[in-house]
Parts: C-alpha cells; structure tokens; sequence
C-alpha cells in the first residue's frame, strides 16, 4: 500500500499556466486538453461568433468578455502522469486570486507573446514564481505570427526576468514563412502543417537532417541551423538540477492556435516536471510521501454550478491520501470535520472522487466551515501550512441593495464573495454601511454581475475612489482623527483602519500622530 501510495503521488504534476492577457494562456491550455483526452475539440476564448467557448472559461462573464477572471482547475492523464492544471485568472486586477494559485503548485508555465514579449503582469507573475522556487517552464507563443527575432527574445528573458534559458526547440522562420521548429532536445525537426508519420524528420549526428529534404533549401533553415550553432557555442548549458531550482527556465516555440508545438513542450514538460515537492509548515518541512493526509485551502469559489447554488473549496493534497468520507482536523478552530462531498474538475464539468493523493487538487462542497488559508489535516491537531497572501485594496466603492426588501439576498452575496476572496469588505465605524475594496476596477464589475445574476440583488454603488488603507491597534482607536481625508472604518473582523485620501493625507497623519502605528496587508 505504502509503495502503491508512493508511486501515485509521484506520477503528479500540478502545475500553473501564467501570462499577460491575450498572450494565449487559455488557447494553450485547451491544447493541452486536447492530448490529454479530457476534451474532443478545443474552444477558443475569440470564439463568439461560433459559439464555442474555451473549456477552462466558465463563468458567463468570462465567455462574455473572452477572459479568464477565475483559476480554473483541470485534471488529466497523459503518458503516465497524471496532469493538474490551475489556469490562472490572465487579468491583473485579479492577480491575488493568482498569487495564491501560485501557492499550490510544484511548477509554473510562462506563456509569452512572440510579438510582445515580456509584459507587466507576466513580470508580476514571474517574480512570485522566484520568491517561491518553482521551476518555470516557458512557452512563446504566436510563431505562426510575425514577432520578435528569437534571439531578442531570449535576451529579453535574461535582461528583464533575470533567469537563464535554454532553448528546447528553435524556430524556422516565422509568421507566414514558419516552416518548423528545429527540436534541440528530441533530435528532430517538426515541420509546420505537416501530419501523420511525415511530420518529424530525425536528425544526423552533425546537427542537419539525417535525410536529404525540401526544407533545407529555405534560406529560414540556414538561418536556423546558423543560430542553433551559436547557442550550442555561447548559449547556456542544459541542467535538470538549475530547472528544478527555477534557476533555469526551458524555452519551447510554438502556436496554441494552430496547436503547432504544444505536444512536444508537454512531452517534454512530464519529463522534467517535478513531482509534488515537500511544503513548509509551523511543524517544518511536510513529505509529501508519508502516508498522513495534510491540505490546504487556497481558493473558495460560489456558484460553481448556478443551478445548485454551490460552494466550493478548494484544497491541495500536500501529504498522504485523501479518502472520501475520512474525518480530519481544521487546525484553525481545532474540530474535527468529516469530508464527505468532494469532486475533481474540468472546468465546469465534475464528478465525485472517492480517493486523491498529495499533488492532486480537489473539491469540496463547503457550507460555511471552511477560510482560504485553512489547513485540513489527520497528522496533527496543530499543523499549519504557510498564510497565503492578502493584498491591500486601493480602489473602494459604497454598496448597498437597490430593494431593500432584497436585503437577505444583498447580504449573503456579499457574504460569500468575501469569503471567496473577490473583494475585500469594509463598514463605516458607527453607521456600519458597506465600503468594499478591490485591487482593481474590473473586480467590482465582476462582483456586481455575480451580485446580480447569481444573488438576485441588485446594488447601488458609488465610486470613493482611491484610497490608502492601513490599520491600527485597537487602543489606539479614536474617533476624533476621523476626517473625509482620514475615515476611519473596520474591517471584516472588526479590526480598526483608516482610508487615507493620498499620501499627503497618510503622511500628513503619520506627522501629527506618530505614536499610532500604521500597518498594511501586502
């Protein structure tokens, strides 16, 4: 059994996909979809007109809009492994939802526009990857594209990421004139919109092809062949050890949209791809191969199925295995509880799982018990994994229900958004009316759609604009500082802040009070 245990978490790969928006991430991950057997035909986030929407995109506003605004989770099996895919929300008013994604996987993918190349959000994304050592593996996007010389992408790579690359395939022209990609890893060209057996031509031991052929009379090739003799010479060498210390990162070529590329980077991807990795805890280091179950919660999301009016939670398996009806201890309040209704994904589609083992994502139907954050565990009544992150909102708007004879549906929609970590909520320090925060604009569009398609409530909401918030010691509490550039309000938990109008305003505070301590989320 132990051994059995043993080799099922090993065949895990979790991974997340991330990206600037537009830059394909959703495309690739239907790609993938597609190989892994869990989808007949990949949908497409620009297929409107057909009405064929991407698989991982399930909230109606994500298929109105052609983005993705929630993580979705994807499971499947592809030779031998068994793939967990968290697509990340690409928006990055919605980057915190990602950072805590972020938090639950073994390694990331770094999906990049040939045209653009590197971009704020992907730079963002990037950076939490570093801090937390994942091994990043990155696709570049759009060859079938005119874009950026290979070469400048790399360099870019290096300059503006600070990781070195290694070039696992390399392109042979591109947009209109993309012929193929020259394969360094598997020793072979994979010629573009060619099928069946014809596809891949293998290559000699001097680097050309093994067999005379049409392609080696395009003067693309020869440029290929010229720059791949540059890499061998100057570029960086190939470490399995520098991958899984995300200290190298391997560059594959290719197009989701045409699906040219994607299976060999996956091919490759399972072979270098680590296995669930051990996690940090008050206990220290947690194995993920003992035979103890521990998890985590690090998304709560509502409506999953609007016709259930469901909630879900979310949890990584970080150690052992996880038996459908088991009982285990949630850390936070000390009690135990019975997991009794759990599900695994593809996107919007779902079906009961009866057994999991650490790397694996799944579901459970949640009435309230559970907190993102939350440690569910039978290892030991105190174990607790790392706090995932919370920003600090900058953007604040006034709610309140349109009818108020609606009231009930007003608050448990805010209620539940909140707890899924959308928005943040706020209340006026006596009169106790709404205040919510977000990081981003299209948070509140998001959360007043849901508010009504979801909650049947319709909301009044009035702009306060952008704000400063940080909190202070209760003892420190006094109503008097309290001022349109200084407005004291609380928080969820009932803990004290202000929202400062500016930093003259914070600053200007900070002058006159400097006993108060001032302190922020992220």
């Amino acid at each position: 059994m132990v051994q059995d245990l043993k080799k099922e978490v090993a065949s895990r790969k979790t991974f997340a996909i991330i990206s600037h928006p537009d830059a394909g991430k959703t495309t690739i991950t239907e790609q993938l979809l597609l190989f892994g057997g869990a989808i007949r035909s990949a949908g497409t986030v620009k297929g409107k007109k057909s009405g064929k929407f991407a698989t991982s995109d399930w909230m109606e506003i994500e298929k109105q809009r052609g983005i993705s605004v929630t993580s979705s989770v994807m499971q499947f099996d592809y030779d031998g492994s068994r793939i967990n895919i968290l697509d990340t929300p690409g928006h990055s008013d919605f980057s915190e939802d990602t950072y805590r994604t972020l938090m639950a996987v073994d390694s990331a993918v770094m999906v990049i526009d040939s045209a653009k190349g590197i971009e704020a959000q992907t730079l963002k994304l990037f950076k939490v990857c570093r801090m937390r050592g994942i091994p990043i593996f990155t696709f570049i996007n759009k060859m079938d594209r005119q874009g950026k010389a290979p070469l400048e992408l790399l360099a870019e790579l290096e300059e503006v990421l600070g990781i070195e690359s290694y070039p696992m395939n390399w392109p042979i022209g591109m947009g209109k004139e993309l012929g193929g990609l020259y394969d360094r890893y598997h020793r072979q060209v994979e010629q573009y919109r060619v099928d069946g057996d014809e596809r891949f031509l293998p290559l000699g031991e001097n680097g050309d092809l093994a067999e005379p052929h049409a392609i080696q009379n395009s003067s693309y090739y020869e440029q290929a062949l010229d720059e791949i003799m540059l890499l061998d010479e100057a570029g960086n060498d190939f470490s399995e050890e520098r991958i899984a210390a995300g200290e190298l990162t391997p560059v594959f070529f290719g197009s989701a949209l045409t699906n040219f590329g994607v299976e060999t980077f996956l091919k490759t991807y399972v072979n270098f791809a680590p296995a669930p990795q051990p996690r940090q805890s008050n206990e220290g280091e947690v194995d993920p191969y003992m035979d103890k179950f521990s998890g985590f919660i690090f998304k709560i999301q509502a409506n999953m199925n609007p016709a259930h009016r469901d909630r879900i939670a979310f949890v990584r398996i970080c150690s052992g295995e996880f038996e459908r009806g088991m009982s285990v201890n949630l850390t936070r309040t000390g009690k135990p509880i019975k997991l009794g209704n759990s599900t695994q994904f593809m996107a919007d589609d779902r079906e009961t799982v009866n057994s999991a083992v650490a790397g694996d994502i799944i579901g459970l139907y949640d009435t309230g018990n559970y907190q993102i954050g939350d440690t569910i565990t039978n290892v030991s009544k105190t174990l607790q994994y790392e706090k995932l992150p919370q920003f600090t909102p900058e953007l604040f708007m006034k709610v309140s229900a349109k009818n108020v004879m609606k009231q009930k549906h007003f608050h448990k929609g805010v209620e539940q958004l909140v707890q899924e970590g959308a928005i943040q909520l706020f209340k006026t320090w006596r009169m106790e009316d709404y205040i919510i925060g977000a990081v981003g604009q299209l948070q509140f569009e998001v959360f007043e759609h849901r508010m009504n398609n979801e909650y049947n409530s319709e909301i009044r909401m009035e702009p306060i604009g952008s704000k400063i918030a940080r909190w202070i010691k209760e003892e420190d509490v006094d109503e008097k500082l309290s001022t349109q550039r200084s407005m004291l309000v609380k928080d969820r938990y009932d803990k004290p802040l202000f929202l400062f109008e500016n930093e003259f305003a914070l600053n200007w505070f900070h002058d006159k009070n400097p006993d108060i301590e001032l302190t922020s989320l992220l």
